[in-house]
């Protein structure tokens, strides 16, 4: 019989690694993903993996689940996460051009290889569709269709109530059939680690 996250979580708050191993084999995919689309950097995605669940593990005995589910959680912590590397990079990128070191970029040779993949190009465009969406219309689309959270899940994850998410989806729907986009599909940008 499976462990819940629930049972997972409780031991590894008590320090089972083990338990914690389980948790990371269960979620570690759907963090990947939800983090890829938002970075479109395969590299960037497995990076910022690694710090959720290197936080997840330092604040094991605060986190609270949602429905014996720590997919929730996680994904809110990998929301925090790629913000604060987009900061990060931002305040690097501002101190560069102060200092007048900015260099035009240059991509490398496997940038290049890794743009021309079917999956890329198909993210791309749908984050170009999103892009057209407010920021709380997108972050739920993220969390609700291409996560695969149900409402409940996606305001614990938003730390909003269950009727905001609700009728953020139902704009961003509406937003979307005005764009003439259909509803974007989580399979049109899945990926993998």
């Amino acid at each position: 019989m499976t462990a819940t996250d629930r049972v997972l979580w409780d031991r590894a708050s008590g320090g089972d690694s083990e338990a914690f191993g389980q948790l990371y084999d269960r979620h570690a995919r759907a963090v990947y993903n939800f983090l890829y689309r938002r970075t479109a950097s395969w590299s960037d995605a497995e990076d910022l993996t690694s710090a959720v669940f290197l936080h997840a593990w330092r604040r094991r005995a605060d986190v609270v689940l949602d429905r014996d589910s720590a997919l929730p959680w996680l994904l809110r912590a990998a929301d925090y996460t790629v913000r604060n590397e987009w900061r990060a990079k931002l305040r690097y990128r501002r101190a560069l051009a102060a200092a007048h070191l900015l260099a035009d970029h240059q991509r490398d040779h496997a940038d290049e290889v890794i743009g021309r993949l079917d999956t890329d190009h198909h993210l791309e465009q749908a984050r170009a569709a999103m892009k057209r969406l407010p920021r709380q219309e997108r972050e739920i689309v993220e969390l609700c269709v291409w996560s695969g959270l149900d409402q409940q899940a996606a305001a614990v994850a938003l730390d909003v109530p269950l009727g905001t998410v609700k009728s953020r989806l139902s704009r961003a729907r509406k937003h979307l059939r005005e764009l003439g986009i259909s509803e974007l599909s989580k399979t049109s940008v899945e990926t993998q680690p």
